[in-house]
């Protein structure tokens, strides 16, 4: 039986979205696991692109889909999610996958912060295609505290509706701040994404 932790829920999602020959990003590449689901999912035709500014968490992903002969469908950057820009166009990606927080077995010291974690999560709301979904797992408490959560969810509150469906689920009845999936879906396009938001979380 499923128990539907966070990456199961969030892969519950992308495996109805995702289709041979798409292109699709995980923005925080971590120990692979995405990175791996995503290259099964987009076949031999896809392309996956994966990011991580960790060189741990880059080699335990090259590993990872190597071990698994997937190498030729995905790309691996030591490089931030804040410049995914620089090797996608704008309304070309099918799905964006984000883990915020610090790699599983990693160094605590090093997780994502909330203004780069909204600068990526708004670049990739103009990557992706009309259509296309973005998965969100928000990891709060801990060594991480709650700025970045709380930060997330303030921004995405501030999309627009017309452009943007956002679902927010909850494990309701789990103790200790358990995290938290969102899934976005892109009705329209909006190439001015940075305009409709608050001077909060960026320049108009």
């Amino acid at each position: 039986m499923k128990r539907y932790q966070i990456t199961e829920w969030c892969h519950h999602f992308m495996e109805n979205h995702v289709k041979e020959g798409d292109l699709c990003i995980d923005a925080t590449a971590g120990n692979g696991n995405d990175t791996l689901f995503l290259c099964e999912l987009v076949g031999e035709c896809g392309r996956v692109l994966a990011f991580d500014i960790q060189k741990e968490a880059v080699e335990n992903t090259k590993k990872r889909i190597l071990e698994h002969q997937m190498e030729k469908r995905a790309d691996v950057f030591l490089e931030s999610h804040t410049k995914m820009q620089k090797y996608a166009k704008e309304e070309t990606v099918d799905c964006i996958v984000f883990n915020f927080g610090y790699l599983p077995g990693g160094d605590h010291q090093l997780a994502t912060k909330a203004d780069t974690s909204i600068e990526a999560i708004r670049q990739g709301l103009r990557l992706l295609k009309v259509g296309g979904m973005m998965s969100l797992c928000i990891y709060s408490g801990g060594d991480s505290g709650f700025e970045e959560r709380d930060e997330i969810l303030s921004f995405l509150k501030l999309l627009d509706t017309k452009y943007y469906l956002v679902i927010l689920s909850s494990y309701y009845n789990r103790p200790n701040h358990p995290p938290i999936p969102v899934m976005i879906l892109k009705l329209k396009s909006d190439v001015a994404i940075h305009e409709n938001t608050s001077d909060k979380h960026g320049k108009k």
